[in-house]
C-alpha cells in the first residue's frame, strides 16, 4: 500500500531546548551582547569596503594615468640581443660610458621586442620635456607630453578623463593639445584659445582642443599633452622617447614580467606596483588599522557574552545540578551553553551581514568631492565577499572562545553539593 510522505518534523534535541530556555533568563544582556556582534561584523565590512574601494580605484586612476610598466633609461652595458621576442633577432647597442643613459634611444627595437611578449597588450612611446605656457599675458610652468593618440589612448584612460572638447578635434589637428583642467582654470583658458609653448630650444604656437582631469593633482596642474611630431620641434628631440608606456593582460603581472623585459630589452623597466609603492603600504595599513579597531567591537561582545554566561550560571546553579542528577554528563551542559552561544553568534553574524550591506550601499550613494589622489564625487566600495568571511570568522572565534570558558565551569558543578548547600 502507497504511503505519503510523512511531514513529521523530528524534534528538537532536549539540549538544543534547554539552551533555547536559558537564553531568556538574561534578556536584557543577550540583547546587548547580540547588538554588539551585529554592530560588530557590520561596521568590519563597512571599513573594508570602504578603504577596499578607495584603493582600487586609487589604482585604477593610476594605471590609466601612467600605465602599467614603463620602459625608460637604458642600462650601462654591451650590446644584447632582444632575446625570447619570438625570432625578432635585433640587437639593442648599450653605450658604457654612463650607468644609466637618460631616455629610448631606439623606441622601435625597444616596441618589436614588446611584442614578442605575449602578456603585453599595448606599447606606445612618448616625449616629455618642460616648457613655459604663456597665455593671457600669463607665464606658467608645464610638462609637454608629447602622444601618438591612437596608441597612448591604449594604455590610458585619456579618452575617459576629457571632460571639455573632443578628442577628434586633437587627432585632426597637428597643433592641438589637451591641456590639464587645472592649468585651464588658472590661467582662465577656454576651448579654442591659443596658447603659447616656449622650452630652451624652440616655441611654438597650439591651439586648445580639449580639457582633462585625472583627479591627481601633480597631473592636472602640470600636463599639457601634444602630437608626438610637434613635441619632437618643440623639445628639440628629432628621434627616440623619454619612454614606452605598456599595459598588460593582468596589473598583476607588472612585477613578474618588468625583470624579464629589463633583461632584454637593456632598459630600467618599472611596474606600477614598485612606481606607487608608498601610496599601496598606506592602504594597506588603512585597512589592517580599521580592521584592528573595529575588532575590538567584536571583542567587547565577546566580553559581555562571557559575562552574560557566567551570571547565567550562577542563576542557573542549581537547574544545572538537576540536570547532572537526572543523567545529564558533563559534555552534555558544555554543549548546552555552546549552542547558547552558538544561537546568538549566528543570529548576530547574519543579521550583520544584512546590515552591512544595507550600509555599504547606502555609503556608496552618498556624494563626496574628492580631489587629490584621485577624483571622485561619491563615496567608493567594493563588494568582496571575503570583508563578510572575515568578518564571520572573527566574531565566531570570539564568542565561541567566550563561550566555552563558563560552559566548562558550568560542566565542572557537582550536583551533589549544589543541592546539598541548597537545602541547607
Amino acid at each position: 500500500m502507497f504511503r505519503p510522505p510523512s511531514s513529521h518534523v523530528p524534534p528538537l534535541s532536549p539540549n538544543f531546548q534547554i539552551a533555547c530556555r536559558f537564553i531568556t533568563a538574561r534578556k536584557r544582556a543577550m540583547l546587548m551582547s547580540l547588538a554588539g556582534i551585529v554592530f560588530g561584523v557590520a561596521f568590519f565590512v563597512l571599513t573594508q569596503a570602504q578603504t577596499a574601494g578607495f584603493q582600487s580605484y586609487f589604482i585604477q586612476t593610476i594605471l590609466g594615468v601612467n600605465g602599467m610598466v614603463r620602459v625608460e633609461d637604458r642600462l650601462q652595458g654591451g650590446a644584447r640581443p632582444l632575446g625570447d621576442t619570438e625570432g625578432t633577432g635585433a640587437v639593442l647597442e648599450v653605450e658604457r660610458a654612463a650607468r644609466f643613459i637618460p631616455g629610448v634611444q631606439y623606441p622601435a627595437r625597444v616596441l618589436d621586442a614588446l611584442r614578442g611578449f605575449p602578456e603585453v597588450v599595448a606599447a606606445s612611446p612618448v616625449i616629455r620635456g618642460n616648457a613655459v605656457l604663456k597665455a593671457n599675458f600669463r607665464d606658467y610652468d608645464a610638462k609637454p607630453y608629447g602622444i601618438e593618440l591612437d596608441s597612448y589612448t591604449a594604455v590610458s584612460d585619456l579618452a575617459g578623463q576629457i571632460i571639455e572638447g573632443d578628442l577628434r578635434e586633437f587627432a585632426g589637428n597637428p597643433y592641438g593639445v589637451i591641456v590639464g583642467i587645472r592649468i585651464a582654470r588658472r590661467m582662465g583658458l577656454k576651448i579654442g584659445d591659443s596658447i603659447l609653448l616656449e622650452s630652451v630650444h624652440a616655441r611654438q604656437r597650439f591651439r586648445i582642443s580639449a580639457f582633462f582631469e585625472t583627479g591627481i593633482d601633480l597631473v592636472d596642474r602640470e600636463r599639457v599633452y601634444l602630437h608626438l611630431g610637434a613635441s619632437r620641434v618643440l623639445l628639440n628631440q628629432p628621434a627616440g622617447a623619454s619612454f614606452i608606456q605598456f599595459n598588460l593582460t593582468d596589473p598583476a603581472l607588472a612585477p613578474h614580467l618588468a625583470p624579464r623585459i629589463q633583461n632584454i630589452v637593456g632598459h630600467a623597466t618599472m611596474p606600477w606596483q614598485h612606481r606607487e609603492k608608498t601610496w599601496l603600504q598606506v592602504f594597506s595599513v588603512l585597512r589592517l588599522s580599521s580592521g584592528i579597531t573595529i575588532s575590538s567591537i567584536i571583542l567587547i561582545s565577546g566580553l559581555g557574552m562571557f559575562n552574560t554566561l557566567v551570571m547565567i550560571i550562577v542563576d542557573k546553579t542549581r537547574e544545572i545540578a538537576i540536570l547532572r542528577s537526572m543523567g545529564f554528563t558533563r559534555r552534555d551542559i558544555v554543549g548546552i551553553f555552546m549552542q547558547l552561544g552558538a544561537f546568538i553568534l549566528a543570529a548576530g553574524v547574519v543579521c550583520g551581514w544584512a546590515v552591512a550591506a544595507a550600509a555599504t550601499y547606502g555609503l556608496s550613494r552618498l556624494p563626496i568631492h574628492i580631489r587629490g589622489i584621485f577624483a571622485t564625487d561619491r563615496f567608493v566600495v567594493e563588494w568582496d565577499l571575503m570583508h563578510y568571511v572575515w568578518a564571520g570568522v572573527i566574531a565566531t572565534v570570539v564568542v565561541l572562545v567566550a563561550s566555552y570558558f563558563p560552559a566548562r565551569r558550568a560542566a565542572r558543578l557537582e550536583p551533589g553539593a549544589v543541592i546539598r548547600g541548597s537545602s541547607s
